[in-house]
């Protein structure tokens, strides 16, 4: 993800300023600030913030840390035949001095571009405005430069660490304080806790702990100062610019943290799509996307399906209540978790979350920031549902719309197109609602693919819904459901999957919205539709009677046309053996989807396709613009005919007591 700006940490500069970094691994001092000391004294003997707050050295609280001699103190009781360091702990070691070693840069950095250098040379001279800028500004340079530490400890030690944290994330008790009253103490503030846990005896007990247990440290150290970090000021030269460091993909993106410890898959039910009944265009689309997500190449961090012109980043299932939205949901991340695992693949189920408003004015940006950067992780598959989207992505326009809401969909935006948009192929975010005509117009031109969420629409679809139910009941009773089977039609076969969208559009013959059709058939009497000035002016006139149709809404028409020429099977034997096709480098697996796309297209009719496409996106278009204004309406009409009929009961019963009503 890229801010403003760019800036190189180059490697020459870096050299000189590890020795610096490995002076504090072999010496600081600190002496525990008062709360700290106090929050230990009514703990119980064993407890580990008791074991952080006693002092060694006499009855001073003031401490020398070695952090240096503490990891060679662990080689000796972890491996005490090994003459070499062992890798873990070497490892871990080297992480340490090089998050050091980064943050003192990045400190140096933000010294010179705050102004906080200039300020540090004439320090005596002063006046108290000055003081309480120099003061603020330390501060601020102190927790970035801790954030930095932190962040590049994480980014060398994580690909290390256990999966499953959780048994050393019990066994952490925190850290007691963070000081951010100059660098040189929050230096000294994180090595001195960072240095007592590693000699408690229970939380260390094999060189993988060293590692796991680090992860744990800088991960709370992050925490720690994302928490403060709203209290501090001068952070523009923070925010506004990127870090790079030379010759490697490392980035520090102001205090984005892409590790963030939560970003863990969340659990679900297992559903396949033979279970879902009807929806076809749903399940097409859901099979077409999950086959897209797996060709992401984690080499070259892009995929292939990207530069065909056949990948959704956003995309939207929209349907009334109780047509599948939810099992849909759990059916597109039941195959990616299924074919992940079968192809070695890190996959992320990343559901937005029911809790994301806040009431705090910026907190649900926050809320929001912190739920969409995990989607910027080039190291895994990511399936990002927002269920009930129209709950958090309202339209913001409407009356009674909340500050929350206004923020949500405004770092929704910010991430999704723009600077801070970063899409490697390997993410996509499906926003699912009953109500697409309540969702914030904006929101709504980020999707690139759409599709009807129907439910069962046939007989045999209702023979399927319910044989999915009374099948159930036989299994455990056989004989009770004694009733006759159909005579023509197999249980579950209309369920399978389409060959591709031609099978499902090929009824479209005209729009189904009676706005549309009407602007439709005027334009077709000017213009046949295999012209390409038919579609021009059929844009204009919609733009006419909708005015909030833009250049927008002609692009997602032809990403829909272009996912249509990438509308293909992948061969099965790929998924059987995967060395034929997801194993293979970026180039090969670009080809050979190339040629698979060049024998898809020879069936295809390209106007035919536009045209089936811009139906049914201009259908979809006065939906949405139609379906709000019909439900007041719907409303209105109701409610004058219960007051009709109260006047008819009323006039009919004169004599009854109305007085409750």
């Amino acid at each position: 993800m890229e801010h403003n700006s760019t800036f190189p940490i180059k490697q020459s500069e870096l050299n000189s300023l590890r020795d610096e970094a490995s002076s504090y691994l072999k010496s600081v001092q600190w002496e525990q600030g008062l709360r700290a000391r106090n929050k230990d004294k009514d703990a119980k003997d064993d407890s580990i913030l008791l074991y952080l707050s006693r002092a060694k050295n006499g009855g001073s609280n003031s401490e020398i840390t070695t952090v240096s001699k503490s990891i060679l103190g662990l080689k000796k009781k972890l491996l005490p035949d090994s003459v070499a360091l062992p890798v873990r702990l070497n490892e871990t070691l080297f992480a340490v001095q090089e998050g050091l070693t980064i943050g003192i840069w990045i400190k140096d950095n933000y010294y010179d571009a705050s102004g906080l250098s200039a300020l540090n040379e004439r320090k005596s001279a002063l006046d108290n405005s000055g003081k309480r800028e120099f003061e603020s500004k330390q501060h601020t340079a102190t927790a970035f430069m801790l954030f930095s530490f932190a962040y590049r400890v994480l980014h060398q030690l994580k690909p290390m660490a256990s999966d499953d944290l959780s048994v050393m994330k019990n066994k952490f008790a925190g850290i007691p304080e963070v000081s951010f009253m100059s660098p040189l103490k929050g230096i000294a503030c994180s090595l001195y806790y960072y240095d007592k846990y590693l000699n408690i005896p229970e939380i260390i007990t094999s060189d993988q702990d060293v590692v796991d247990f680090s992860v744990v440290y800088f991960e709370a150290l992050i925490d720690e100062i994302q928490l403060r970090k709203g209290a501090l000021e001068y952070t523009e030269s923070i925010t506004d610019r990127t870090y790079k460091l030379e010759k490697t993909e490392f980035a520090i993106s102001g205090w984005n943290n892409v590790f963030e410890g939560n970003a863990k898959s969340v659990e679900f039910n297992r559903i396949n799509f033979e279970q879902i009944v009807g929806n076809r265009d749903a399940k097409h689309f859901s099979r077409r996307l999950t086959e897209r997500l797996l060709s992401y190449d984690f080499t070259e961090k892009k995929n292939p399906f990207q530069e065909l012109g056949g990948f959704m980043p956003v995309f939207m299932g929209y349907g009334i209540p109780g047509t599948g939205k939810s099992m849909l949901i759990a059916a597109i991340a039941t195959r990616l978790k299924d074919y992940s695992e079968q192809l070695d693949i890190p996959f992320l189920f990343h559901p937005m979350p029911d809790t994301l408003i806040s009431t705090f004015q910026g907190g649900s940006a926050e809320k929001m920031v912190e739920w969409m950067k995990p989607m910027q992780d080039p190291s895994k598959l990511i399936f990002a549902p927002i269920d009930d989207a129209e709950n958090n992505l309202q339209e913001r326009t409407t009356q009674g719309v909340s500050a929350g809401v206004k923020e949500v969909i405004g770092v929704f935006l910010r991430y999704t197109e723009g600077a801070y948009a970063v899409n490697y192929g390997n993410s996509s975010i499906g926003l699912f609602t009953n109500l697409p005509e309540m969702l914030d117009k904006a929101v709504i031109s980020r999707v690139q693919g759409r599709f009807k969420i129907d439910g069962a629409q046939s007989q045999n679809d209702f023979l399927d819904q319910d044989y999915l139910w009374w099948s159930a009941l036989e299994k455990r009773l056989p004989d009770f459901v004694n009733m006759q089977d159909p005579d023509a039609y197999k249980y579950l076969a209309d369920q399978g999957l389409a060959k591709d969208m031609g099978d499902i559009l090929k009824q479209i013959e005209k729009p189904s919205e009676g706005r549309v059709m009407e602007i439709y058939e005027k334009v077709e009497q000017k213009y046949p539709t295999n012209q390409h000035q038919f579609f021009a002016q059929l844009y204009k006139d919609m733009q006419t009677v909708f005015p909030f149709f833009s250049s927008r809404d002609v692009r997602n028409i032809q990403s829909a046309i272009s996912l249509r020429l990438t509308d293909f099977d992948l061969e099965q034997d790929w998924f059987e053996n995967p060395e034929i096709y997801f194993k293979k480098d970026y180039e090969t697996k670009f080809n050979m989807l190339q040629e698979l796309m060049k024998s898809n297209m020879k069936g295809l009719n390209f106007s035919e396709i536009r045209r089936q496409e811009v139906i049914r996106y201009l259908d979809n278009v006065a939906t949405i613009a139609d379906t709000d204004f019909k439900r007041k309406v719907d409303s209105r009409i109701g409610q004058m005919k219960v007051d009709i009929s109260a006047r008819k009961y009323f006039d009919q019963n004169p004599s009854t007591d109305h007085s409750i009503y």
